[in-house]
């Protein structure tokens, strides 16, 4: 990440995107105040403390994992029916951790990740197979294509052949098994260091990309987003299993994984048949605005704020378990 540059480019736009957006129905200005890149935090907030002090409208600041759980509780615009506690699994490019919820806006942490996040593991590994950034889409994209080929394969009755050079025909060589970081260590937290280091290890042994075809390359992606999907699913279930959740949500970039989110579903459904399982809408998984205005507005509904905290601060390693600054 370049803070730098995300400053600049925050700076350049946030005046053009308020004036698509600008009218005189807003109550009062929302903005994050962390976590995330710290310069980027501040050209927000203070763009955030003018036009308050112009329209002379509260400024509320907000926790960006906050808004991620909430977005991903609201459904059809509503925050209502929620059954406490709330295990919130946050994914991202910058975060990967369990947050529990027991009563509203007091948060534990009960996982999180040892090393690096899973977003940012997504984009390397991405980038060893050649692929565009973001690389989390696109190894999902290649992995749902690998997974539709295995299908029709077996539906035809086919067996495994040397591979081809045609895009995705299904037949691969055998592809190596990636580890499964931390599954067996009895805690809730994860590392994703040493899965891109095996991942790299792996595309060498056989003999870099250039000697792969598309469907081998199409088969290393399903190959590495399994490993994912298998960590998240054992880990969230032994933090459903510790906690007593009874709602369970995803939030963070990498909840729009299709694959990822299917695999935690089937498990919430067949082992957890009381657990609600919620999920943000698609459009809203990534970082957005609606988010931080949701979770600001929850605060004030429910009377948590009853005046708005006036001092605080760009944070760029703000906890969700941490008390406003």
């Amino acid at each position: 990440m370049y803070p730098n540059l995300a400053k600049r480019e925050h700076l350049k736009n946030l005046p053009a995107l308020f004036e698509q957006f600008k009218d005189d129905s807003y109550d009062a200005v929302a903005v994050t105040h962390g976590p995330g890149l710290e310069p980027a935090l501040w050209t927000g907030i203070e763009f955030a403390k003018k036009l308050a002090a112009e329209k002379n409208l509260p400024l509320l600041p907000t926790n960006h994992m906050e808004g991620h759980i909430i977005s991903s509780l609201v459904q059809n615009g509503r925050l209502e029916n929620i059954q406490l506690p709330v295990l919130a699994l946050l994914v991202s490019g910058g975060h990967t951790e369990l947050v529990l919820t027991k009563s509203w806006f007091k948060y534990e942490i009960v996982g999180k990740t040892l090393d690096d996040a899973v977003g940012e593991a997504f984009d390397k590994v991405a980038r060893m197979l050649g692929l565009p950034y973001p690389g989390g889409p696109e190894i999902s994209k290649l992995a749902q294509k690998h997974r539709g080929s295995q299908k029709l394969g077996q539906k035809n009755g086919l067996v495994e052949a040397e591979p081809t050079r045609g895009p995705f025909s299904g037949q691969v060589s055998a592809m190596p098994k990636l580890p499964r970081p931390m599954l067996n260590s009895g805690t809730c937290d994860f590392s994703f260091s040493g899965l891109k280091t095996a991942a790299l290890y792996a595309l060498r042994d056989l003999g870099g990309i250039q000697k792969l075809s598309a469907d081998e390359i199409a088969a290393f992606a399903a190959e590495f987003e399994d490993a994912v999907a298998d960590v998240f699913v054992a880990k969230a279930r032994k933090a459903l299993i510790d906690t007593g959740a009874q709602t369970f949500v995803i939030g963070g970039g990498v909840a729009a994984n299709s694959y990822i989110r299917e695999q935690l579903q089937k498990m919430v459904l067949d082992e957890f048949p009381d657990v609600e399982y919620r999920l943000p809408h698609l459009g809203i998984t990534g970082d957005n605005a609606i988010m931080i205005a949701e979770a600001a507005l929850c605060h004030l509904l429910t009377g948590d704020w009853h005046e708005p905290p006036k001092e605080f601060k760009a944070t760029g390693n703000l906890s969700i378990a941490q008390k406003m600054l």
